[in-house]
């Protein structure tokens, strides 16, 4: 079986690393395409998994998207076509979406973000399969299916993730006092236009709040105020999740790094305009995170208090009951794709 992986943001390499290290181990050839947005390709690099690159993530908004989805479709097109991949998987799915429709090869969308709809509606009705989450609450085509559990457990599952203290000291956690992850975003994503995020004045803020607590590892893209560069996380990206997993509350505007943190038992609280359903379901079922999408600098202060006035403890064991509850996501991706290459032959 032959199978492509197309990887067009960070978060991507992390959802396929085990599957791809799993077809690997079983005698599968795998094909990775890369896409040069933030630090995607050094996280291939550090991870060791070879790649080929084929464009760079555009910004200015509607139009710089709309001509790398014409350059990348027909790059990627081209790579099928010398390759004849029996299936392809991506998280979104755009890309592989369109050149599975020129090339007639299966794809796997693989997607748990429901106000990405400019981007769903020209992907879904081309994909072979849409895979989403049960608490996924958008649209979906008749060719798709649900899963209990979330993207973040494809690669923060016990069976594959267990935090190391001393790889996080490495990564500049301190054991002598109370950790702090804060992560804010560009808002350049398809799925972000029209968003806009924190002001530097709130981020500013939340970041000097916190830093009277414990100690502040702040992850953002793009630039940040001069003031805050002696907070920003300074070790391996690879290895950020050993130091998540020991901090004492997330509070940031990624829906990703929130919910990473709610699979560790890390409570997360998630001030952004836009929700999703796994925020909202990690909220409602397991009170491992506060969804924010109306926020000012003394509400996200007055929930950090609340958020800490449970313990650690208190939180691991909200984890324990999701995990018991939710599925091995990486096997289970695995176990689709194998069933789409058999239907491919």
């Amino acid at each position: 079986m032959k199978v492509l992986f197309d990887i067009n943001h960070p978060a991507h390499v992390h959802f396929f690393r085990n599957p791809i290290q799993l077809l690997k181990d079983t005698g599968h050839e795998v094909i990775v395409t890369s896409r040069d947005k933030d630090v995607t390709l050094d996280l291939l690099e550090e991870l060791g998994i070879p790649n080929l690159k084929l464009s760079v993530a555009k910004q200015g908004g509607f139009f710089s998207l709309l001509a790398e989805l014409l350059q990348r479709v027909f790059a990627l097109s081209r790579v099928v076509r010398a390759n004849k991949p029996d299936v392809m998987a991506s998280i979104g799915g755009t890309f592989i979406a369109h050149a599975g429709f020129l090339t007639r090869t299966q794809s796997l969308v693989f997607y748990d973000t429901e106000n990405a709809k400019l981007q769903n509606l020209i992907t879904y009705p081309l994909a072979t399969r849409v895979i989403v989450p049960d608490c996924y609450s958008a649209w979906l085509p008749r060719s798709s299916e649900r899963y209990r559990g979330y993207h973040e457990l494809s690669y923060l599952h016990p069976s594959y993730f267990s935090p190391d203290e001393s790889i996080a000291k490495v990564n500049g956690f301190d054991d002598l006092r109370d950790n702090f992850i804060v992560r804010v975003v560009s808002w350049q994503a398809n799925h972000d236009i029209g968003e806009e995020g924190w002001t530097p004045e709130l981020l500013l803020s939340v970041v000097e709040h916190l830093a009277q607590r414990g100690k502040v590892h702040l992850v953002a893209e793009g630039e940040v105020p001069a003031a805050l560069t002696p907070y920003l996380y300074q070790g391996n990206t690879s290895e950020l999740h050993h130091v998540m997993a020991r901090c004492r509350l997330f509070v940031g505007e990624s829906a990703t790094m929130a919910s990473e943190c709610a699979v560790l038992g890390v409570p997360a609280i998630y001030a952004a305009h836009t929700s999703r359903g796994y925020i909202v379901e990690q909220q409602d079922r397991y009170g491992l995170v506060r969804d924010m999408p109306d926020f000012s600098e003394n509400t996200l202060i007055e929930t950090v208090g609340e958020m800490l006035q449970l313990s650690s403890q208190d939180y691991q064991r909200k984890r324990q009951v999701l995990l018991e509850e939710c599925i091995d996501v990486a096997a289970y991706v695995v176990d689709r794709i194998s069933i789409a290459a058999e239907k491919s032959l």
